[in-house]
């Protein structure tokens, strides 16, 4: 027998073990493709890009995933069947019967590589593409060997409509568009499900060649490309022939649009940041649809109009910037938020509705609710008289803004015209720390130090709030003295908590008394630009040196707070709530009537106060002697105590008013004369209130019953007996309910003299949305 010479041995060995390497190599790669690749390798990515919109849907603003790319994922079920048919009939007609890989197009692209002598066609499926989109494959021999074996892989565990949706929504297809979705906003500022043929075979077009087959830079090529899609849609029995036709002769080069929509910059600025993470995005708009914020835009352009209008009109008395921001009292929805008059890079990018800033007299309402609760009433006299508190920094000597003194005053009068020494005798007695917890319990969290660092100046707003926390601190006010959260995003269920701020009665009795004209005018005067045809309470504030001007208003409906001022703290040049935060509260708040009821606000009877005639002068219990007024009374309030201030015809004043009615006697001495002098002067007659001009829009709702406007006249010869009349007919009362149509309102005057306006009372029409 002849032996087999050792190199014939060392060959056989060595193919025995190649044999065997490749049969283990084999196993291995049969059991790795018939292992299930993981849920998470088909997952949508985490940072996707998204799009916010309005209450109704109006887009608000467009965000790009990681990397700067346009990336929206739709379910293949939500876009047009076109779409499929023709990336499919573009990249890979057999990809309903392979397997992953289609063996005739590689042995078809290997003879033409090789005929060629380079590269020209690869026969890539559209799994072997979607697999190199998963896992980032090299374009050499490797990486087409890896694609391969992940194609396989993947429809061995993945079914063929499961494939088609992720490769449409991964397909790169030009200018950062990432998916068909993305892409067909882009080029067509639609959505997936309504391309239509001629469009769809465009899109799928662009995917072989995204930058030579792109329809803004190359339309010919991107027109010639698609003819060639849409004849084999039609070949295929998707399209018929007058179908494909028609498609051919769409326009390929579409204007450039707008994909990146932002508008209400500050509100979505404060959303986007409030989301947790690209997961939540997703789970909020599934499908790549909008998330629902709770913007009203059609209300918010309003907004913003009237914001750069009054900032405008408050040009020559230094005034820069204003905010403003609405809500809905029952949910809490945020319904517009203007942190600024423009957005520009220089200056505008400061939210003034987050940024904290010193709120002047506008929490002095928290502080009367607080009186409310421990005992004190609406008709309990405080005192408006000089004088000196000793604190820790010093002495503390607080003036009135029209550095005048009334004496006694009722609690009522003291907060309708936000004096100032009645609420510092307030927060000395209640204490500064209870004061703080009120706030805090009002949502003000800006308020962080501790009530000895705030000290009485508390009460006339020496600490930084936010003109939101502002806001919603009132909008508790009419919700029953109940503080929550406010809410941002429409579909938000998120459990907010409820955090009782004051008694209902007590917050219906300080919203009672911000409604008061009359309580106002020893502060304020007849003050027209707070003369709403419905109910709202009012309150302003000034910071020192005219450096911050607020206003609010509240409705049944809904609560508005303004801010006036300069981003970098310099005063204004002597604006004060009146004039500056008032004017931009009265656009703002006539505005959102108009989209929105405002409604009537609750009143102290809903919850058992009553009625009771007090003297205007002491607050006690009316006698005959006095000047009686009718004030409530809330259900805990101790027995009223008859008046004795008045008697013998004279009034009698506790003996700690003394001094300052000796200082008021010499007073009005000294300016007799000045007054009768001025009462020689002729004033022409001038109607006050309504303007001439003025144009008025109705309200929806209930508050369309008392929808009246109060009828004043200014004048020498105003002091006569007045007659009034709209339209020739006699108005008996000092308030015209307010009717559609065109109006003429005359006053005419004892001795005969007259003067008139013409003003428009507009009925409400229909929110209409941009």
């Amino acid at each position: 027998m002849r032996l087999a010479s050792p190199s014939r041995l060392q060959l056989r060995r060595l193919c025995t073990g190649v044999a065997l390497a490749a049969s283990v190599a084999g196993l291995c790669t049969a059991a790795w493709v018939f292992t299930p690749p993981g849920a998470a390798l088909l997952a949508p990515p985490e940072a996707l890009g998204l799009t916010l919109a309005d209450r109704h849907g109006v887009p608000l603003r467009s965000t790009r995933a990681a990397g700067g790319v346009r990336w929206r994922w739709v379910p293949i079920a939500e876009m047009d069947p076109v779409v499929g048919a023709a990336f499919i009939a573009a990249e890979d007609h057999r990809f309903l019967d392979h397997h992953g890989v289609a063996w005739s197009s590689v042995a078809r692209a290997a003879r033409d590589n090789l005929l060629a002598g380079r590269v020209v066609s690869g026969a890539s499926t559209i799994t072997m593409q979607l697999a190199r989109l998963l896992r980032g494959h090299d374009r050499g021999l490797i990486g087409k060997l890896h694609q391969v074996a992940w194609a396989v892989r993947l429809e061995q565990h993945y079914s063929k409509n499961e494939l088609l949706e992720q490769y449409l929504n991964r397909v790169p297809l030009g200018q950062g568009a990432v998916g068909v979705e993305a892409a067909a906003r882009l080029y067509f500022g639609t959505s997936s499900a309504r391309l239509g043929p001629g469009r769809a075979a465009l899109l799928a077009g662009i995917a072989r060649s995204p930058a030579r087959n792109n329809p803004f830079s190359e339309p010919e090529r991107a027109a010639e490309r698609r003819r060639v899609i849409l004849q084999s849609l039609e070949h295929a029995g998707y399209l018929s022939s007058s179908e494909r036709s028609l498609a051919e002769n769409e326009p390929v080069r579409a204007a450039m649009l707008p994909t990146a929509v932002f508008r209400a910059p500050h509100f979505t600025t404060r959303v986007l940041a409030s989301l947790d993470s690209g997961v939540r995005m997703l789970r909020d708009a599934p499908g790549g649809a909008p998330i629902r914020t709770t913007l009203d835009y059609a209300l918010q352009l309003d907004v913003e109009r009237d914001v750069r209008q009054v900032v405008h009109s408050l040009t020559e008395q230094h005034v820069q910037q204003a905010a403003v921001v609405v809500l809905d009292n029952t949910s809490g929805d945020v319904l517009s938020w203007v942190g600024s008059p423009d957005f520009d890079a220089a200056r505008g990018q400061v939210d003034m509705v987050t940024s904290r800033r010193q709120p002047g007299s506008a929490l002095k309402p928290f502080l009367y609710a607080l009186a409310f609760e421990r005992g004190y009433g609406a008709s309990s006299i405080l005192d408006d008289i000089p004088r000196t508190w000793m604190t820790s920094t010093g002495p503390y000597r607080p003036r009135n803004y029209d550095r005048q003194f009334r004496g006694p005053v009722r609690a009522r009068v003291a907060l309708g015209s936000s004096l100032n020494l009645p609420a510092v005798q307030l927060a000395d007695v209640l204490g500064a720390s209870a004061f703080l917890g009120v706030l805090h319990r009002a949502g003000f969290a800006s308020l962080t130090r501790t009530a000895d660092h705030y000290g009485l100046g508390l009460a006339l707003g020496n600490g930084e709030v936010t003109l939101l926390e502002l806001a919603n601190a009132f909008r508790s006010l009419a919700n029953g003295g109940t503080h929550t959260p406010v809410r941002r995003l429409l579909g938000d269920s998120t459990r907010r908590a409820a955090t009782r701020v004051v008694r209902e009665d007590v917050a219906a009795l300080t919203l009672d008394i911000l409604t008061d004209a009359d309580a106002r005018l020893s502060g304020f005067g007849e003050a027209a630009v707070f003369d709403f045809p419905f109910p709202v309470a009012v309150k302003t504030g000034t910071s020192r040196h005219f450096t911050d001007n607020w206003a609010v208003g509240v409705t049944g409906g809904f609560t508005v707070a303004v801010w006036v001022g300069n981003f970098d703290g310099t005063p204004m040049s002597a604006v004060s709530g009146i004039a500056g935060a008032g004017p931009l509260l009265r656009r703002v708040v006539l505005a959102t009537a108009q989209r929105r009821a405002p409604g009537l606000l609750p009143s102290p009877a809903q919850y058992g106060a009553m009625r009771a005639r007090v003297c205007r002068t002491s607050g006690l219990a009316a006698t005959a002697a006095c000047d009686g007024v009718d004030e409530w009374r809330l259900a805990e309030s101790p027995p009223l105590v008859p008046d004795d201030w008045h008697r013998d015809g004279a009034v009698v004043l506790p003996p700690r008013f003394a001094e300052w009615e000796r200082a008021q006697v010499q007073r009005t001495l000294a300016s007799a004369t000045a007054h009768r002098a001025a009462q020689t002067r002729d004033v022409p007659l001038e109607v006050l209130s309504p303007r001439h001009g003025d144009v008025f829009v109705l309200p929806v709702g209930p508050a369309r019953s008392v929808a009246t406007v109060a009828l004043r006249a200014v004048g020498s010869a105003a002091a006569q007996s007045l007659k009034w009349t709209v339209d020739g007919q006699p108005v008996a009362t000092s308030r015209w309910l307010l009717t559609p149509g065109a109006h003429i309102v005359r006053v005419t005057t004892a001795s005969g003299a007259q003067a008139e306006s013409r003003i428009v009372v507009r009925d409400v029409e229909p929110a209409s949305l941009p």
